[in-house]
Parts: structure tokens; C-alpha cells; sequence
């Protein structure tokens, strides 16, 4: 597993070592009826949410959005006819 690889969130749930992880996501995508993650670059990820969010802090990368992965997330992926938007959270 390489971090910055872009993505899907089905994708990074299915990865083991992410699972019960909170997961840091640039360039995340969302669907947007439903605000879910749909795909990103991982830059890092963390069992402990404050240890992650000082790591990313440090290196700089504040603008990460991150979320929480349980493992067993599925995401219904919008009609084609709709564009899912990118956004970045602020933390």
C-alpha cells in the first residue's frame, strides 16, 4: 500500500490497515446528496484522531479532510448525470 495514491472510499475500507483507522484524504471528493467520501489521495492514517491530527499539523497539511473508517463502509455512488464535487475540510 502506497499513501498518496488516489482512491476510492470503498477502496480504502477494504484496506486492512486502515480499518478502525481515522483516515487523512487531499483532494477528497464527496458525493453530493449525500456529503459521503468518494475518493481522495491518503496522506496518512491513525488509530488515535489527535496523534493524526498533530502529525498533519506539523507537516503542514491542515487542509486535509478526514474520516473515519469502520471497514465495512459502503458508499452508493451517485446517478452518472450527477458530478460529485471536490472538497477540502479545514482542521
Amino acid at each position: 500500500m502506497h499513501m498518496n495514491e488516489r482512491k476510492t472510499w470503498p477502496e480504502i475500507c477494504q484496506i486492512e490497515s486502515y480499518q478502525g483507522c481515522w483516515v487523512a484524504l487531499d483532494h477528497c471528493r464527496y458525493d453530493e446528496a449525500t456529503m459521503q467520501p468518494m475518493e481522495g489521495h491518503v496522506v496518512d492514517a491513525d488509530e488515535d484522531l489527535a496523534s493524526l491530527c498533530t502529525r498533519m499539523r506539523e507537516a503542514g497539511l491542515g487542509s486535509c479532510a478526514i474520516h473515519f473508517c469502520e471497514g465495512s463502509d459502503r458508499i452508493t455512488l451517485p446517478p452518472s448525470s450527477r458530478r460529485p464535487t471536490e472538497r477540502r475540510a479545514t482542521h
